[in-house]
């Protein structure tokens, strides 16, 4: 059996959907931006669920990639002024 190359283990555990928005850069970073933190809460739950964290360390963890992506909206000037 052959070796799986890096790019189909990275694409096989941090899929990337297409981005359909209005194509803007800051936009497209954003829409990365979301998948990822998609993707780690997606780890983050099953993780919780499997018992392999604590409700409280799931939280918190959550809540830190919550702030890192409200951060990122802030930085690229998406929205205008308002909140996420």
């Amino acid at each position: 059996m052959t070796q799986p190359n890096e790019q189909d283990k990275n694409s096989f555990l941090y899929p990337r959907s297409r981005y359909y928005g209005q194509f803007q850069p800051e936009n497209l970073m954003f829409n990365a931006n979301l998948q990822e933190f998609a993707q780690k809460i997606s780890y983050i739950a099953c993780l919780e669920t499997g018992g392999k964290l604590s409700q409280e360390q799931a939280y918190q963890q959550i809540q830190a990639l919550w702030k890192q992506l409200k951060n990122s909206k802030k930085q690229l000037a998406i929205g205008g002024n308002k909140e996420v």
